[in-house]
């Protein structure tokens, strides 16, 4: 069975501006990732790719990315990623993320979500480690970011 965000994706995708008109419900379910206008440009089980543009609103003092929306950019990007790859009966929080800056970040920015284990079924919650990498337009990779996942079962409704 294929998650409903996965689902809405291939709907939207199928139309001329189907990346962008899903992005902008994603951001209109969860406002704040608004702040950087950003694109969902590949979503399949396992891997979310996402790109932001810059602009002088999410630039810093020195010209380049701001740091924290690199950060906003990483945690859409994995969060849609296990959204979409996660069982039916499973449920997912972040619960932290451990960042690097490596070289300034200029120009567009595309950054790819994956699962550092396999996304499953359990009994119990487990912690799932997401790696999310950001490139600029050459390829030269300017972030790095592991979110630490929090992946539960769904409670159990009971009848009445």
């Amino acid at each position: 069975m294929t998650a409903p965000l996965l689902s809405l994706y291939r709907r939207f995708t199928r139309w001329p501006a189907g990346n962008w008109l899903f992005s902008r419900a994603v951001c209109f379910k969860a406002p704040y990732f608004a702040s950087i206008s950003p694109r969902i440009t590949v979503l399949e089980p396992g891997r979310c790719e996402g790109v932001i543009r810059q602009r002088r609103r999410i630039s810093n003092h020195i010209g380049t990315v701001h740091a924290i929306a690199m950060c906003n950019l990483a945690e859409l990007v994995g969060g849609v990623m296990v959204d979409a790859s996660l069982p039916a009966d499973m449920r997912w929080i972040p619960k932290g993320m451990e960042v690097k800056y490596q070289a300034k970040a200029l120009g567009v920015l595309t950054a790819v979500a994956t699962p550092e284990l396999p996304i499953i079924s359990a009994e119990h919650g487990y912690d799932l480690p997401v790696r999310v990498r950001v490139s600029d337009a050459a390829g030269v990779e300017v972030f790095q970011a592991v979110i630490a996942m929090w992946v539960s079962p769904r409670p159990r409704r009971t009848d009445r």
